[in-house]
């Protein structure tokens, strides 16, 4: 039913050079885990200095050699946390921002709404975030992304997506950019589908051998059990400690 759809959307991420950060959010085929991916690249010598760490039950990003970060504000952070069964995953330190919210009652939305895209001027960065709450009898998952008006910091823009089933095998995709350029082009239009697998490793492999070789820095998979909330997180870096 969706193979033609996602053998294509497949095939223009491999093709993109340049897609940035991205998060998947879906269901494993077997019904038994939901699924977030989160990967990150990198062009400048500050961007590629990463890897994935956990650290107090989380994961957060690293600098591989810590004398050559010139800034840290955008790209040292937590891609993912967890709040019982509420799970977030962020390209930012928007996820502490949901993580607050979240902790006071408030929603998703709520939080986002307090923020907007990355102040790196030209390309003003998409803020990408998604939810995955076990509780939610609306929504088996949440996305949203946080930019510009064509580049343009005077007019921001919050987009949300909210998916009441997930459909076994397959996910949404969100990432940053829609291609290399100067300024890199914000991501446009809806997320779209790709493909899933049970396993942690099978999606790492998959999602590691299509990103782009030279940009690719480092990816995570999370799988959280349908039934029982219990998740385990895997990750793979270009460099290691």
């Amino acid at each position: 039913m969706f193979e033609n759809i996602v053998g294509s959307n497949m095939k223009k991420l491999k093709e993109n050079s340049y897609p940035g950060r991205g998060i998947i959010l879906g269901l494993s085929p077997d019904l038994q885990h939901l699924i977030q991916i989160y990967w990150i690249m990198g062009r400048s010598d500050n961007s590629r200095n990463r890897l994935f760490v956990k650290e107090n039950g989380f994961i957060k990003t690293k600098a591989y050699d810590e004398s050559r970060v010139t800034d840290p504000s955008l790209i040292i952070y937590y891609p993912v946390k967890h709040l019982g069964n509420q799970h977030i995953v962020s390209n930012g330190d928007q996820t502490d921002t949901i993580y607050q919210f979240l902790k006071k009652g408030k929603s998703f939305e709520s939080a986002l709404n307090s923020r907007e895209f990355e102040p790196d001027a030209p390309n003003y960065t998409p803020r990408i975030s998604g939810m995955i709450d076990l509780d939610d009898q609306e929504n088996v998952y949440k996305l949203s992304i946080l930019k510009t008006v064509n580049n343009n910091p005077k007019y921001p823009v919050r987009e949300y997506f909210n998916y009441a089933k997930a459909i076994p095998g397959y996910g949404h995709c969100l990432h940053t950019y829609m291609g290399d350029g100067k300024p890199l082009p914000s991501f446009s239009g809806e997320p779209y589908l790709v493909k899933l697998f049970n396993s942690a490793e099978e999606n790492i492999d998959y999602y590691w051998k299509i990103l782009n070789s030279d940009n690719k820095i480092a990816l995570l998979v999370k799988l959280i059990h349908v039934g029982t909330g219990e998740h385990q997180i895997s990750i793979i870096n270009k460099y290691h400690d």
